[in-house]
């Protein structure tokens, strides 16, 4: 299926070919290829997310229950963060990616660490969209937003150095997320 629409367009192109440039001069270094698999590997059904999540609603809201705190406004925030996220996925990895059936880059072709291969549409990246929602909930929640953002970038960005996504999916991506987490917190604020 040839790039068409919007995906053929030369600033789409030239987002993905120096994408692809920086990912490329980064694989082959053990430390940085061990540290973006194992994040896409996290990625994979949102897991590092909803990891998040969990250690809030139990270590984090037990804490504060502890000194007196409101424990359980910690969980219904770390739950309502998983029921959006959730909802967010199907709707990136269910639908919307259907409508675009974008062909994935090129594979690289020797991993150096384990890859769940993608079987779905490149375009919008879910792991990008996952990131950006619940980088963008965890930081209205609990504040410190460069730390959820760096992680988010972080788990984005390993999506073209495995050779999985172009740039321009993982930008998409990203703008699905955050405006799912934007709504989400308008409609569904924490408590």
């Amino acid at each position: 299926m040839p790039n068409r629409g919007a995906f053929g367009h030369p600033y789409v192109r030239t987002v993905d070919a120096l994408g692809e440039r920086l990912a490329s001069a980064g694989r082959g270094s053990p430390n940085l290829d061990r540290l973006l698999y194992t994040l896409s590997q996290a990625g994979n059904h949102s897991a590092i997310w909803h990891g998040v999540n969990a250690i809030d609603a139990t270590v984090v809201a037990w804490s504060i229950g502890a000194a007196g705190g409101n424990a359980s406004a910690h969980r219904r925030n770390a739950l309502r963060r998983s029921a959006v996220l959730v909802a967010e996925q199907v709707a990136v990895n269910g639908v919307v990616k259907s409508w675009f059936r974008r062909r994935r880059p090129t594979s690289v072709d020797d991993h150096p660490h384990d890859l769940r291969e993608p079987r779905t549409s490149s375009f919008p990246s879910g792991h990008a969209s996952a990131a950006a929602c619940s980088a963008t909930m965890l930081s209205a929640d609990l504040g410190a937003g460069p730390l959820w953002w760096t992680l988010a970038a972080a788990v984005a960005w390993s999506r073209v150095h495995v050779g999985v996504h172009h740039a321009s999916d993982i930008i998409g991506g990203a703008a699905i997320g955050r405006t799912v987490g934007r709504i989400a917190t308008g409609i569904w604020p924490s408590t």
